[in-house]
């Protein structure tokens, strides 16, 4: 069955318009616009609630809970909102999540100007806003095919992806700049994004997804779908646990981070300008991913990615200077940003659009489900052993895993269906 997005793909190569084909898709712009708003305002909420609790409390573990809180729907939501994702209208799921998030944050902004900060409450305002963050962007993710054709989606991908990475350049040192001046006022402009984001997809008049068959519904069996499906695909299964060790890892660092920019008793706003110089990694490995993988296979490019977060992770333990630390971790961030645009881009291509959401939400189960345990122990291991210790520990970490790729034939031959290539 061919979609709407499809079919106008077909009128625009008949036309010979192909210079720049997303532009005027009006529908497909409006949704990366809203979306990106919303990412934009997540970004700042990401820094502001560990920024808040450690400033707060100067508790690494205090900060470790609340982002336990906030990474646990990973873990618990995930295979139930893509079975009713799959299940919903999607235009309508990502409304009602805008609208629930903008009350949540507000919440948290009214407690901060009134001066009433529990870690309790940010823990439950962390867990809710996160968890309606995962349905939306499920229904986000499943709803681009719908938008554009069949051979822009690569393009549109790429260009979600950079809108991923520019909302955290932007977002992470603009969470942290506007901390610095009020406390409130990261709180203040997520909210507001979420809004702004809440009025696009109001504008989009496409449907975002394929007419469904009316059929009784079992989310047991639904999830069961999603599961089997990915069960039969070796190597996208291998991908997702090494990149659910490897987010284990970073949860740990972006912790570690935090920590030695307070210990060196540094304003809140050079974590910003740290994290700054990360996304601007993350957007070039987004941007260049076409570039990577015109020319190596999936496998060669995971593998040699692999080896370079090898390399940098450890520095980690010994690197104080905040550029170098920003250096560094625009080094793994570049590599990130590579691997979610050709991972996502597969994922997409070989999905049937009905199975989209479930798939999405068992992958992101395989791959990101541990990251709150990451944050929880980062939080506790750096309250004992210190950043050194804790950053080394993580780079020997990630050369066995490293490893442990090389020796996995089914990692090294990768999916020959698609002949490896995006």
């Amino acid at each position: 069955m061919s979609t709407v997005a499809d079919r106008a793909g077909s009128r625009r190569r008949r036309s010979g318009s192909r210079s720049n084909p997303l532009r005027s898709n009006r529908d497909f712009f409006l949704l990366w616009t809203g979306a990106g708003l919303s990412l934009l305002g997540s970004r700042v909420g990401s820094v502001a609630y560990p920024l808040l609790v450690l400033w707060h409390t100067g508790s690494p573990a205090a900060a470790g809970l609340v982002g336990f809180a906030a990474q646990l729907p990973q873990l618990v939501v995930q295979l139930p909102a893509g079975a009713f994702v799959d299940r919903w209208d999607r235009r309508r799921v990502m409304i009602a999540c805008d609208l629930g998030r903008c009350l949540l944050v507000g919440s948290v902004a009214v407690a901060v100007l009134f001066g009433r900060v529990w870690v309790a409450h940010l823990m439950v305002v962390a867990f809710l806003e996160v968890s309606l963050t995962v349905f939306y962007r499920l229904a986000e993710r499943a709803a681009v095919r719908n938008l554009v054709s069949a051979d822009d989606l690569p393009t549109a991908m790429s260009a979600n992806e950079a809108r991923s990475r520019a909302a955290t350049l932007l977002g992470q040192p603009g969470g942290s700049f506007l901390f610095t001046a009020t406390r409130s006022a990261p709180f203040v402009f997520t909210a507001l994004a979420h809004l702004g984001s809440l009025i696009t997809l109001l504008m989009i008049r496409t449907p975002l997804q394929q007419p469904r068959e009316p059929a009784r519904r079992n989310i047991r069996r639904e999830i069961a779908q999603g599961i089997a499906w990915v069960n039969r695909q070796p190597f996208l299964r291998a991908v997702m646990v090494l990149v659910a060790v490897t987010n284990v890892f970073f949860q740990g660092l972006s912790l570690a981070l935090l920590v030695i920019i307070h210990d060196q008793d540094g304003p809140p706003w050079v974590v910003g300008l740290t994290l700054g110089v990360a996304g601007i990694g993350g957007a070039l490995g987004a941007l260049n991913a076409t570039w990577w993988t015109r020319r190596f296979s999936l496998p060669a490019v995971l593998l040699g990615g692999l080896a370079a977060w090898a390399v940098l992770m450890p520095l980690v333990a010994v690197v104080r200077n905040p550029v170098l630390l920003g250096l560094t971790f625009a080094g793994m961030s570049y590599v990130g940003g590579l691997f979610n645009v050709t991972g996502g881009v597969y994922q997409v291509q070989i999905t049937p659009d009905a199975l989209q959401a479930r798939v999405n939400s068992v992958l992101t189960l395989i791959g990101s489900g541990t990251n709150s345990l990451g944050m929880l122990a980062g939080g506790f291991l750096l309250d004992r052993a210190g950043v050194t210790d804790t950053a080394l520990g993580i780079g020997a970490g990630m050369v066995l895993l490293l490893f442990g790729s090389l020796l996995s034939s089914t990692v090294r031959r990768g999916d020959r269906s698609v002949r490896e290539r995006i």
